[in-house]
C-alpha cells in the first residue's frame, strides 16, 4: 500500500453570542473530545462577566455521532497525520477569529479557553495568533509538546486548572506545564480544585477573575 495525502476544503461551524453592549473583546472556546460547540459555549456563558465579551465557541472539524443518542459531536484530531491536522486546525481557528472579529467589530483583545482536548487547541491558537492575545484559560488538558518557547511566550498569561482526582490530566503533567509556561515568561496561575476531569465551579470563578483583569 502507498499512502498519500491531499489538501481539500471543508466547512467548520462555530457558535457566537455577541456582548450585551457590542464591540467587546473576544472569548474563544474549544470543547473537549466528543462534545460540540454548544457544550463549550454554555461553559463560557457561566463565567461571571462573560456577557461583556464576544463569545465564539469553535467546533472541531472531525464530526461523528454519539452512539446512544445520535447527537452530532466532534473531536480535534487523532494520532493519524497529526502534524497535518494541527496545521489544518490552526488555520481554521485563525479564519474563524478573523471573521468573527470583522463581523462583530470585536476589540483587539482575545482570551482563548479550552477544556480537555480543547486545551491544546487553545494554546496552539494563542501561540499562532495574528491578533493580540490577552491570555489562555485551560482546564483538564495539557500544553502541546510541539509549541516552542517563543510560541508559548506569546500566550502572555494563563490560568491552568486541574481537578485533584483527574486521572487524565495528572499532577505530573500539570506541574510540568506550569514549569514550561513560566520558563517561557508566561504569567501562569495554577488552580487545583477538589474534583475530577471537569469544568468546575472553581474554574468558573477563577476564569471570571481572569477575564476581569484582562478587561482593564
Amino acid at each position: 500500500m502507498i499512502e498519500r495525502t491531499i489538501a481539500t476544503t471543508t466547512h467548520g461551524r462555530y457558535a457566537v453570542v455577541p456582548p450585551a453592549s457590542g464591540g467587546g473583546p473576544m472569548l474563544v472556546g474549544f470543547h473537549g473530545y466528543a462534545e460540540s460547540a454548544e457544550t463549550q459555549l454554555e461553559r463560557l456563558r457561566q463565567i461571571p462577566g462573560a456577557d461583556r465579551w464576544l463569545i465564539v465557541s469553535i467546533q472541531g472539524l472531525h464530526r461523528f455521532y454519539q452512539r446512544r443518542t445520535s447527537e452530532v459531536i466532534a473531536s480535534w484530531m487523532t494520532r493519524q497525520q497529526r502534524e497535518l491536522a494541527i496545521a489544518d486546525n490552526v488555520a481554521y481557528v485563525a479564519a474563524v477569529v478573523a471573521e468573527a472579529a470583522r463581523e462583530f467589530e470585536a476589540a483587539e483583545k482575545i482570551v482563548y479557553a479550552g477544556f480537555s482536548q480543547g486545551v491544546a487547541m487553545a494554546f496552539r491558537a494563542a501561540a499562532a495568533a495574528a491578533l493580540p492575545v490577552a491570555g489562555v484559560v485551560a482546564a483538564g488538558g495539557d500544553v502541546p509538546p510541539e509549541i516552542e518557547r517563543a510560541g508559548l511566550a506569546r500566550v502572555g498569561r494563563a490560568l491552568v486548572c486541574r481537578g485533584a482526582a483527574d486521572e487524565w490530566y495528572t499532577s505530573s503533567k500539570f506541574n510540568d506545564d506550569l514549569a514550561r509556561l513560566r520558563a517561557a515568561g508566561v504569567d501562569a496561575r495554577a488552580l487545583e480544585f477538589q474534583g475530577g476531569h471537569e469544568w468546575s465551579a472553581e474554574v468558573v470563578d477563577a476564569a471570571g477573575e481572569f477575564l476581569r483583569e484582562r478587561m482593564r
